[in-house]
């Protein structure tokens, strides 16, 4: 079982490292000390087994557990942490178990007994799942470009247009494609973007204005970006009195 350990202070890293080294057919293939690179470190080594620290700077584990579930190969989680206020939080996002620090090496042996017995189509269902207490804003979006994993920082998205089935994400002069509907985007983050056509979300730190067209059509300048964006009919009343406000 290929594991990967993932806790912003090196020493809770060494000393799971430590305890994994004692637990039979346990490799730990690689550890990672932020949500970030924890994701791309799960990937790249496949791992079977993530030991998963929750309260991380940027992106916290129970993000990272959100990401992983868009995995093809989701490894089993066990959270490892220091406190014991995320405990619901965590087995609604499909965790093995939940540790509190300092981990004993027997209890740490009994969660990877429950780990190998882990299905991986179990964190599929982490989205369909009634939560316990309301997910957290994510940090990042995740794509795949060419098969790799982008991560894109919400703070840089200038605006997301829906096409077909996608949902193009424009930021800091870059797009990428994400198969998540725009309106659970709208949802998560109702007061970061504004919408502003049916098929179009824009950064509400990055409206600069609208203009119209000599035959009556309204558009959205937004900062950073060199083409306007249409606003529709039924979404102008809305998002006039909204660009006074600002």
């Amino acid at each position: 079982m290929k594991a990967v350990v993932v806790d912003d202070e090196p020493l809770a890293r060494e000393r799971l490292r430590a305890l994994l080294a004692e637990v039979a057919d346990v490799d730990v293939v690689g550890e990672a000390g932020d949500g970030v690179a924890a994701l791309g470190t799960i990937e790249s080594t496949r791992a079977d087994l993530v030991l998963l620290d929750i309260r991380m700077p940027g992106m916290d584990g129970l993000e990272v557990a959100r990401h992983l579930a868009s995995f093809e190969t989701a490894p089993a989680i066990i959270f490892c942490t220091a406190y014991d206020d995320h405990a619901l939080a965590a087995f609604d996002a499909n965790a093995v178990d939940y540790l509190l620090k300092p981990v004993r090496a027997e209890r740490l042996r009994n969660a990877v007994a429950r780990a190998r017995r882990f299905s991986r189509d179990a964190l599929r269902t982490l989205d369909d799942a009634t939560p316990a207490e309301a997910p957290r804003q994510r940090s990042h979006l995740c794509a795949r470009v060419r098969g790799n994993l982008v991560l894109v920082p919400v703070a840089e998205i200038d605006y997301l247009l829906a096409e077909d089935k996608y949902v193009n994400v424009h930021y800091a002069g870059n797009d990428v494609l994400i198969e998540e509907p725009l309106k659970t985007i709208e949802t998560e983050f109702g007061e970061r973007f504004v919408r502003i056509h049916r098929n179009c979300l824009v950064a509400l730190d990055r409206l600069a204005g609208l203009s119209r067209t000599t035959d009556g059509r309204v558009f959205a300048k937004l900062e950073r970006v060199s083409e306007p964006l249409e606003v529709s009919r039924r979404n102008l009343p809305g998002l006039r009195k909204l660009v006074r406000s600002l």
